[in-house]
C-alpha cells in the first residue's frame, strides 16, 4: 500500500493552481486533469460510486462493514495557490531530520532554517518532504487528498475494521473561495464530515474567521497638471487617503489570535479610476460588522469631501465562523480528539485565522470541522510535510470511522 507522502509526490507533479480571474468551474483545466487521476486511483482502490460532476467535483463511497446510523465524510481540495509556481516541483525526502538548517537549493543558496521556521524542531528524527525552494509543495491540500485515499485503501484492505458508510469528496477552487459553491451536499449523503486541510498532526479546527470581502471603486477627474489647481481629483490620492483613515492597528501584520483585521490585498489605479480590494476578518461577527462600519464611515467622509459618488464601497459576505454550527455537534471534535490521542498525539484546537470549505459547508447543512495534515508553511516556497505524521493523520481518519461505528 502506498504511503501518504508517496501519493503527495504524485499529486504534486500534477499542477493544479486555480485562477480567480476565470468564470468557469473548475477555474482551470489542470484541476480536471487531477480529478481524472484521482477518479482512476479511487476505482483501483475499490472505492464505489466514483464520479466526477461537470464542475470537477469528485465523489466516492466506502461501503460499511457494520450497520451504523451515522454517515461520515472526508473532504479535501484539489487546487493550489497561483501566486507561487507549482509546475515541475523538484521534491526530495530529508531522512531523519537533524534539527539544523536545510539547504534546499545549492545553486541559489536557498536555505530553510528552524530559526525562521521553528515548527521544524518538532520533527527532529523524522522524515520531511521538501521542495528545492523554487515552487510550492502543494501539501495544501494534496496532503489531505493523500491521507483520505490512504485511509480508504486501508479500510478496504482491512474488512475486519468496523465502520459505517464513509463518503469522500475532492473539491476544486478552494483557494479562490469557491470550493463549496457547487458542492452537492444532498448527493454527498453525509450526516457530518471533516475537511482534511490543516497544519500539524493533532490539529482539530472548529473556529474560523467570519469573512467579508470589500471592493472600493474611486472616480477621479483628470485635468492637465499645468492647470489642475482646485480642479483635479486624483483617484489614486483619494485611495491613499481612504486607506490611511483605516486604523493601522487593524492591519493583519499587527494582529494575532482572536484579533480581526482589515487587509488591503489589491490596488490598481490611474488618475480617473482606482479599484481597491480588501478582505475583512474577525471571529466575532459583531466586531466584524464594526470594522465594516468603519469603512462605511470613511466612505461617507470621502464623498462629503470630494462629491457624492467619488467613492463606492461594496461589501459581500464570504463565509461565517463554523463554530456557530459545530457547537451543537461537539462529538465531531471529541471523536477527533480521541482518535488523535489513541495514536499518541496531543490534540489541540486553535482559532483559525482563515477559513476552509468546511466553514461554508457547515452553513450549508453539513457540520464540518477541519483536521491537520502534517504539513506547514503553506502557500510558500518553504512548504514542507512530515512523512511520518502524514501516516498518523491518515490513521486518525481510520480511528474516527471506528469511533462512530462503536457508538451504535
Amino acid at each position: 500500500m502506498k504511503k501518504p507522502y508517496e501519493r503527495l509526490i504524485e499529486y504534486a507533479n500534477i499542477p493544479s493552481a486555480s485562477d480567480e480571474s476565470s468564470n468557469t468551474c473548475p477555474s482551470t483545466q489542470s484541476q480536471f486533469v487531477l480529478a481524472q487521476h484521482l477518479e482512476r486511483e479511487m476505482k483501483e482502490i475499490g472505492i464505489q460510486d466514483v464520479r466526477i460532476c461537470g464542475h470537477g467535483y469528485v465523489y466516492g463511497r466506502i461501503p460499511a462493514t457494520v450497520d451504523c446510523d451515522t454517515v461520515i465524510g472526508f473532504i479535501a481540495h484539489m487546487d493550489v495557490v497561483s501566486e507561487v509556481p507549482c509546475e515541475e516541483p523538484k521534491l526530495r525526502v530529508i531522512n531523519k531530520y537533524d534539527g539544523k538548517d536545510i539547504l534546499l537549493n545549492d545553486a541559489e543558496n536557498i536555505v530553510m532554517s528552524p530559526d525562521e521556521y521553528p515548527s521544524l524542531l518538532r520533527y527532529i528524527g523524522k522524515d520531511l518532504l521538501v521542495t528545492d525552494g523554487t515552487t510550492i509543495l502543494g501539501a495544501d491540500d494534496k496532503a489531505g487528498i493523500a491521507e483520505i485515499l490512504t485511509m480508504a485503501e486501508y479500510l478496504i484492505t482491512h474488512p475486519e475494521i468496523k465502520h459505517g458508510t464513509v463518503m469522500i469528496a475532492f473539491t476544486p477552487d478552494e483557494e479562490i473561495g469557491r470550493g463549496a459553491d457547487l458542492f452537492d451536499v444532498n448527493g454527498f449523503g453525509c450526516d457530518f464530515a471533516y475537511t482534511v486541510d490543516g497544519g500539524a498532526f493533532g490539529e482539530v479546527d472548529f473556529e474560523t474567521f467570519n469573512a467579508y470581502s470589500a471592493r472600493v471603486s474611486i472616480s477621479g477627474k483628470s485635468i492637465h497638471p499645468g492647470s489642475a489647481k482646485d480642479k483635479m481629483i486624483n483617484s489614486m490620492d483619494v485611495a491613499c487617503e481612504f486607506h490611511s483613515m483605516l486604523p493601522a492597528a487593524m492591519k493583519p501584520q499587527h494582529t494575532e489570535g482572536y484579533e480581526g483585521f482589515i487587509h488591503l490585498c489589491g490596488i490598481e489605479g490611474s488618475i480617473e479610476k482606482t479599484e481597491m480590494a480588501y478582505i475583512v476578518r474577525d471571529h466575532d461577527i459583531e466586531k466584524l460588522l464594526k470594522k465594516v462600519d468603519i469603512m462605511k464611515a470613511c466612505e461617507t467622509f470621502i464623498n462629503e469631501k470630494y462629491g457624492n459618488g467619488t467613492l463606492s464601497l461594496t461589501v459581500k459576505e464570504s463565509y461565517r465562523n463554523m463554530a456557530e454550527k459545530i457547537k451543537d455537534h461537539m462529538h465531531l471534535v471529541e471523536n477527533a480528539f480521541k482518535a488523535i490521542e489513541s495514536l499518541g498525539g496531543t490534540p489541540v484546537s486553535n482559532p483559525v485565522r482563515g477559513g476552509t470549505d468546511g466553514a461554508r459547508l457547515s452553513f450549508m447543512g453539513l457540520p464540518c470541522p477541519n483536521l491537520g495534515t502534517g504539513s506547514h508553511n503553506h502557500h510558500g516556497r518553504f512548504e514542507y510535510a512530515c512523512c511520518d505524521d502524514m501516516e498518523l493523520c491518515a490513521m486518525t481518519l481510520v480511528r474516527i470511522c471506528e469511533l462512530y461505528a462503536a457508538k451504535q
